[in-house]
């Protein structure tokens, strides 16, 4: 019997949650410092502890896994704490096609991918100097969005960035991608692509709450001019969000043409979960600015199942449950290769 394994941070909790709730044996690799938290759940079948998650690419940890028959479940953490080299060398099955995790990571790359998905995106700026108006600054990869900060011209991009610098966020080489600002309501949309019926699902969306540029909108406006700090953008939970139904046809095409554009351009395409995250302007008109090319934390909301799951769904269906039954399916019909990179 296939085992579910991945790390313990992120969105661990619903993963393994939903592969038990499908029979599935369950192993969280589990750094030192939050084994009391992870030993609290009775789900979870077998805890392989680390010192840290680059241990996941040890050959005793890929033993481990590999004698229980583990597809390990990527999520951010992973892509936060590990190369892309690192991540394509994992011997151990991953869920999904590990090697657009690259695609993620590389902003010039996701830049690409998102264009030729021709997902309606704030257009890049080149270099600090060609700022004109409000521009967001980005790291690379799945930062949390700690170390983003807002620019209105080049002198307020190098102050913050080097005030950033000075307190230990960015590094001096870092490199940093700036685009326009979008602004609107924030909404992050969760697909699931099967390649085994070859449909796209809709799971849901959410909103993330970050600290502490939300926080500034309770500051009077003269304590905010002020202010010298840096505001941060790191992500601290996540809410749901229903969006208006006549939305829906718009959210299923472009995640439709993602998909599609997935499989032309990184082989074998975005198979499994993924989130395409943007706002909606004043008209509902939707801008793209980012996508994550596997399971992301919003999802953590719908333990229970999505309001839009529910009407695919005869049963409470979390996306970790949803993948799960994947799995499970992939493996009664001798298919998990078509799942699995």
């Amino acid at each position: 019997m296939t085992a579910i394994a991945t790390l313990g941070s992120h969105c661990s909790l619903q993963v393994l949650k939903g592969a038990k709730d499908e029979g599935l044996k369950t192993i969280l690799v589990c750094e030192k410092k939050r084994e009391k938290l992870y030993r609290r759940f009775p789900f979870i079948d077998e805890l392989i502890i680390v010192d840290s998650f680059k241990e996941v690419l040890d050959a005793k940890t890929q033993k481990i896994l590999e004698q229980s028959n583990a597809v390990l479940i990527p999520h951010g953490t992973l892509i936060a704490q590990m190369s892309s080299e690192e991540i394509e060398s994992i011997k151990t099955p991953v869920f999904g096609n590990k090697w657009i995790l690259r695609w993620e990571s590389d902003r010039n790359m996701k830049e690409q991918l998102m264009r030729e998905a021709t997902l309606p995106m704030p257009k890049p700026i080149a270099t600090p100097k060609d700022i004109e108006k409000l521009v967001i600054v980005k790291r690379q990869g799945a930062a949390g969005g700690k170390g983003y900060f807002m620019a209105a011209n080049e002198d307020d991009y190098n102050a913050k960035r080097n005030q950033l610098i000075s307190e230990g966020i960015l590094s001096k080489d870092e490199t940093l991608y700036i685009q326009e600002y979008a602004a609107g309501v924030l909404a992050y949309l969760q697909f699931f692509y099967s390649p085994l019926t070859g449909e796209l699902e809709f799971f849901g969306a959410d909103q993330r709450h970050e600290s502490d540029i939300e926080g500034l909108g309770r500051i009077p406006a003269e304590q905010q001019l002020k202010s010298t700090k840096v505001p941060s953008f790191n992500v601290i939970g996540n809410s749901p969000l229903v969006l208006r139904e006549s939305l829906l046809d718009e959210v299923y095409t472009m995640g439709e043409n993602f998909v599609e554009a997935a499989k032309r351009i990184v082989a074998p395409g975005m198979n499994g979960p993924f989130c395409i995250e943007g706002v909606y302007d004043e008209n509902a008109k939707f801008t793209s600015f980012e996508f994550s090319a596997r399971i992301v934390a919003g999802s953590n909301i719908y333990m229970d199942g999505s309001p839009y799951y529910s009407l695919l769904f005869n049963e409470n269906m979390s996306m970790g449950k949803r993948i799960a039954r994947e799995i499970k399916i992939a493996t009664e019909k001798n298919q998990l290769d078509k799942i699995t990179t």
